[in-house]
């Protein structure tokens, strides 16, 4: 059965991959890490940034499952 996935980009990280998102499909489970590896293949991901699941911050080892939002954001620097 496939799964499918809603993918954010925010701040530089839209800017740099120059897209707001992705939808993927997939059949076998992924973590936060192996769907930035399928959607950005030929960028590795940036140092430091940071994911959310449903708007809840996760390490890149969080399974992702069906219907989920994942978002991914640049690292925040405060001043």
């Amino acid at each position: 059965m496939a799964v499918a996935i809603k993918i954010r980009y925010f701040a530089s990280l839209k800017e740099s991959l120059g897209r707001e998102g992705d939808t993927l499909e997939f059949e076998q489970a992924l973590n936060v890490a192996e769907v930035w590896a399928r959607v950005v293949p030929a960028q590795a991901m940036p140092e430091n940034t940071l994911a959310a699941v449903n708007m809840e911050y996760v390490d890149m080892a969080h399974p992702v499952l069906d219907g989920d939002e994942l978002a991914f954001f640049p690292p925040v620097t405060g001043g």
